[in-house]
């Protein structure tokens, strides 16, 4: 029997990758907030989603409730708060996750790019 290739998919200069038109972003609870979004990779059962999302100032309420989210800040400054309170700040470079159940807000200073990785919950 053969084995099976899988092809490597890569994506270079995500920082400059065209990720498409922005739109109004549904959760947005302040500052009139634009996204756009474009995935890169799509597991074939569905319950991996790996992308680029930008967001331009503002604040927006988040739902983990049925996934967890890895995020990479490629560029921006922005701020995460949990339900709580607990608050972060992050800029590029840095390395955020939402574990499944987190729930809070993103207060974000300057348009942030970040690469995303969302699995849905079992």
């Amino acid at each position: 029997m053969e084995p099976i290739l899988i092809d490597l998919s890569t994506f270079r200069d995500l920082a400059k990758a065209d990720i498409g038109a922005f739109s109004p972003k549904p959760t947005s609870i302040e500052g009139d907030q634009v996204e756009a979004v474009r995935s890169f990779f799509q597991s074939p059962d569905g319950t991996v989603d790996i992308g680029i999302w930008e967001c331009t100032p503002g604040r927006f309420t988040a739902d983990r409730s049925d996934s967890s989210e890895i995020c990479h800040i490629i560029s921006g400054r922005v701020e995460v708060s949990r339900a709580d309170g607990e608050m972060r700040e992050l800029g590029p470079g840095d390395l955020l996750v939402l574990p499944q159940g987190w729930k809070g807000e993103w207060l974000i200073h300057e348009t942030t790019r970040k690469l995303y990785m969302i699995q849905s919950g079992n």
